[in-house]
């Protein structure tokens, strides 16, 4: 409440009775978390063998008494409702004898447990067992409290293993805060076998204190002035820019440009066609074209502060799984605050159009619904029948305001650009 008051003070934040509210909602999961005593980390209690851990049935029943964890807090709200914000508020103002916690997004949570479930099975070898329950175990002897932001569940795989894990993340004394767009009851809505994630949202309006961020202020509407960092169409003048641009930002002598830096990712080699440490560019065809995954984008997000995209394409449904692709890297920009420059075809925000003329008349209504969601017009949003489904609709429109945000001069200034 204190760095809320702050904030205040100096006028980076503006006062909203609603948020501080939530804050107080914080402030007072913030105070229980002090006062609470956690099972200690399992390698503190004993040191069994590594065979026994394997081996010896995992059980599902509480170590702690579920009514003396604190109930974790599950904020949700439209895009620019200031829910990174508040978790990063209240994960900042935790005091630093709570060693165990962590703060994630939940995306690149999810990338770290497949890949512990994938250790763990190769480890239960041909006898099988349960790989969830230790894999929970695990993570909560390195953290009691734990912080997802933007909670979202598109994948079956993920859906199939959240209930248990949940679950067993509770019965060892886990606290989570969770940000997200939706409310428990609409995650992972029209999903393939949804009624097996259905115990999941349950457990989520249980054992959390599901909290609506939206105070009827939309701080996206407020008019932002775009820096310049998105080039169309592709003439030989705008091609020129954007090297021009390239190359300032690549003129250390001791860091210069390399071609075919190769990144590990999974087993899996990404080659980054020119870079130097901190500076990628790569064409659409080598980002988009080729099989790369979340966990590749976010390795190469991960390893470069500013990307640079060329010759961007208008796409059609014939290159569905190359936009697929394109809205998977922007998110993963936008959750590395990542400084993006392109060069398109048309402008940024129409390259998944339907026609370069679309006008809002052929938006559907259920578009236009998730378009006032996301606080868009249908100057950024235009006609596609590329995208079917509510999660493919909204991610598509979530991408088309990120685009813009990580286009305004607040963005660019807050990245490190001139």
């Amino acid at each position: 409440m204190q760095q809320y008051s702050k904030l205040l003070d100096t006028g980076t934040l503006r006062p909203d009775d609603h948020q501080t509210r939530i804050i107080e909602k914080l402030q007072r999961l913030h105070d229980e978390i002090i006062a609470y005593e956690p099972p200690k980390p399992h390698h503190a209690q004993h040191n069994p063998s590594i065979i026994s851990r394997l081996f010896s049935r995992e059980t599902h029943h509480a170590e702690v008494p579920l009514d003396q964890v604190p109930k974790g807090l599950y904020l949700y709200g439209d895009v620019g409702t200031g829910k990174t914000m508040l978790m990063d508020l209240f994960y900042n103002s935790l005091p630093p004898s709570i060693r165990r916690k962590r703060r994630v997004h939940f995306h690149a949570f999810m990338i770290d447990v497949h890949k512990r479930v994938h250790a763990m099975k190769a480890k239960l070898g041909s006898r099988g067992g349960d790989p969830i329950a230790p894999v929970a175990r695990d993570l909560a002897d390195e953290a009691y409290v734990l912080c997802f932001d933007e909670f979202q569940v598109t994948d079956i795989a993920d859906a199939m293993i959240l209930r248990q894990l949940f679950e067993v993340l509770m019965n060892h004394g886990v606290v989570c805060v969770i940000t997200s767009n939706r409310h428990p009851d609409e995650l992972y809505k029209n999903g393939i076998q949804r009624s097996s994630f259905v115990p999941c949202i349950e457990l989520l309006k249980t054992r959390f204190h599901v909290t609506d961020l939206d105070s009827g202020t939309d701080y996206r509407r407020i008019p932002r002035t775009l820096s310049h960092v998105y080039y169309d169409p592709l003439t030989p003048e705008n091609r020129a820019e954007v090297q021009k641009i390239f190359e300032a930002f690549t003129s250390d002598p001791s860091d210069p440009p390399l071609h075919n830096r190769k990144l590990t990712t999974w087993g899996r080699t990404i080659l980054v066609p020119e870079s130097t440490s901190t500076v990628a560019k790569f064409s659409f065809d080598d980002l988009c074209g080729k099989p790369l995954s979340a966990a590749d984008y976010l390795e190469i997000t991960r390893n470069f502060g500013t990307i640079f995209v060329l010759d961007v394409p208008k796409m059609g449904l014939s290159s569905k799984d190359k936009a697929r692709r394109f809205i998977t890297f922007v998110d993963a920009c936008y959750e590395s605050k990542t400084k993006l420059f392109t060069a398109s075809e048309v402008p940024i925000f129409k390259i998944f159009a339907d026609d370069q003329n679309s006008t809002n008349a052929g938006i559907s209504d259920h578009m236009r619904s998730v378009m006032d969601d996301l606080g868009l017009s249908s100057d950024v949003v235009v006609s596609s029948s590329m995208f079917s489904g509510d999660e493919e609709l909204f991610a598509f429109a979530r991408c088309c305001s990120r685009l813009v945000q990580m286009g305004t001069k607040e963005w660019a200034e807050a990245a490190g650009l001139t």
